[in-house]
């Protein structure tokens, strides 16, 4: 039997947020524990009510969703937080990723596939909805154009056998967790291998390092 993974809801639109609270409540394997009505009360309360995912909107007064994922990882690094917004925007999505939430979904989709992303992501599993991914991949793909046509191939040569199979693993997504779980090794020593990669690679974060495997045939 499947875990119940504790649900967090944060939206300053009390409709909305009632509204995704009572439709997530009626999912399967999905509890919801609480819910705030800005990144600062969610700062507040959510030690106090202890979820495993947060599910936070991006516009917000007093305190947005970006900044309060920020804060909320810094105090607790192993929370599953993902961004659920209706903004299709590249900079939002770059600054949700880079503050550490390990999705980026959209609030048009069905109920029962935001649990099932919820699900996914208490797995381990990285989440974005299928637009965001396009743009994200675009957006990445522009910014990290290498000078000469085999500079990565170059760089790719010089990681071990090891971290070679990380870096294909980021190319699908997955998160240090789901890593450690497929390699059988911990979570700690998939981090380090990860820091090597990002530094052999010349890049900040595993969207980077995702999409130039990809260009290189590795996902």
């Amino acid at each position: 039997m499947e875990d119940t993974v504790k649900v967090m809801v944060v939206d300053d639109q009390a409709l909305v947020r009632e509204g995704i609270a009572s439709l997530l409540a009626i999912q399967p394997g999905i509890k919801v524990v609480g819910t705030a009505q800005d990144g600062a009360q969610a700062l507040e309360i959510f030690s106090e009510i202890e979820p495993d995912v947060i599910l936070m909107d991006i516009r917000m007064p007093v305190m947005d969703g970006i900044e309060a994922a920020g804060k909320i990882l810094s105090k607790q690094p192993e929370m599953i937080l993902l961004m659920l917004t209706t903004l299709e925007d590249d900079e939002y999505i770059v600054k949700s990723l880079k503050a550490g939430a390990v999705g980026y979904l959209l609030k048009d989709m069905l109920a029962s596939d935001l649990a099932q992303a919820i699900r996914m992501a208490y797995r381990g599993v990285f989440q974005l909805s299928p637009s965001v991914a396009g743009n994200l991949i675009r957006l990445t793909d522009a910014r990290q154009k290498p000078a000469r046509e085999d500079e990565y191939t170059d760089r790719i040569a010089e990681l071990t056998p090891r971290e070679l199979d990380v870096l294909k693993l980021i190319a699908t997504g997955a998160t240090n967790r789901e890593i450690a779980q497929t390699l059988f090794l911990s979570e700690g020593t998939v981090k380090n291998i990860v820091s090597r990669i990002f530094s052999c690679l010349g890049v900040n974060d595993r969207v980077q390092a995702a999409v130039i495997a990809i260009h290189q045939g590795l996902g």
